[in-house]
């Protein structure tokens, strides 16, 4: 009897549980996890530039990286020519694939969970993940993801704080007001090469 009960309770849980992982927008920050994963156990050896050329199609997979610029910049963005907003969004590339690369550089069995529940903000996606490591607290990191050409990330919440956009948006406004686009692009430029991209 207790064998009959276990086999029900596994049938009518494992609809469920297929459920919770089927949404496209988790697929997308499984894929960004795993990603991360492969560079951590890359580590040292293969140095920021390696751990950079890995993860950067990742990071172009996963990342609406022109929406995340043009959403950092604000306003001003429509004021910038073609080649400006063009620079800008290969300087904000390069700097987000940099950061990546530096900051996930080794590897003592660290895991990443996906919560199952997903939930709507107006159009968009809230994913919810913790990077999971032994001996410290869990991490938590939400996406934000919008429906651009398949579920893309727009913003990251590190520990669950301001969004990732809204800490840059302030932080490059002074740059933006007394230099423009070109200066954002050099100091966006010069933020991810002392990352080491």
């Amino acid at each position: 009897m207790r064998i009959l009960i276990a086999s029900l309770s596994v049938a009518l849980l494992a609809p469920a549980a297929s459920a919770q992982t089927s949404d496209p927008a988790q697929a997308t920050v499984k894929a960004l996890d795993d990603g991360l994963l492969g560079i951590m156990k890359a580590g040292k050896s293969a140095g920021v530039a390696g751990r950079a050329a890995r993860i950067a199609p990742v990071i172009d997979r996963s990342f609406d990286l022109p929406l995340m610029t043009r959403l950092t910049v604000g306003s001003a963005w429509t004021k910038f020519s073609a080649a400006e907003q063009s620079a800008l969004v290969a300087a904000f590339r390069r700097l987000t694939i940099a950061q990546y690369a530096k900051n996930f550089d080794g590897y003592s069995g660290e895991t990443f969970t996906i919560a199952p529940q997903v939930d709507a903000r107006g159009g968009d996606r809230l994913v919810r993940t913790t990077l999971n490591s032994s001996g410290s607290a869990p991490v938590p990191i939400a996406y934000r993801l919008r429906q651009t050409n398949g579920w893309r990330i727009i913003d990251v919440f590190y520990k669950n704080s301001i969004s990732q956009l809204a800490t840059r948006r302030s932080d490059f406004a002074g740059v933006l007001a007394s230099g423009g686009a070109k200066a954002l692009t050099a100091h966006l430029n010069a933020l991810a090469a002392k990352s080491g991209g």
